[in-house]
């Protein structure tokens, strides 16, 4: 049986920020990964919350004409976070996404991040069933 698409995904490496790290450590991340967001731990490694750059624009623009430089980022991430186990499947995922307006889950166990879903994953993963769809109806045909 194939893996479903969270369990393949935490064999990834997983970019974490502590909730008493400063902002500007997790937009560094956030730059240096090329990734949209970050799941927040504590310093027993469970999960805090997620922050995102939807998060960091939306702070920014209420702290205008403040220093930055001294927010942490329990100060600006989202604590009520949509989490997953790693057998969830791709539709649930979307699903989640869709009602929920977000666009990254984090996947947990024991409530401790072992990976993150992005909306890019879950679209991707959906190409992928079309592609494999497409060429066994191909396959058919052709007898």
């Amino acid at each position: 049986m194939s893996k479903s698409l969270a369990e393949k995904l935490t064999e990834r490496e997983l970019i974490t920020v502590n909730e008493n790290d400063k902002l500007l450590d997790a937009i560094n991340k956030l730059v240096k990964y090329n990734i949209g967001a970050i799941p927040v731990i504590n310093n027993n490694k469970k999960l805090v919350g997620i922050i995102s750059e939807r998060d960091i624009v939306k702070a920014l623009s209420n702290y205008k004409n403040k220093d930055y430089s001294i927010l942490l980022v329990n100060q600006l991430m989202t604590k009520t976070v949509i989490s997953c186990e790693k057998e969830v499947l791709s539709d649930k995922l979307m699903e989640l996404m869709t009602i929920n307006k977000i666009r990254h889950i984090p996947i947990v166990e024991n409530n401790a991040p072992i990976g993150i879903v992005s909306i890019g994953d879950v679209v991707n993963r959906l190409i992928e069933k079309v592609q494999y769809e497409n060429k066994m109806l191909k396959d058919f045909v052709s007898g």
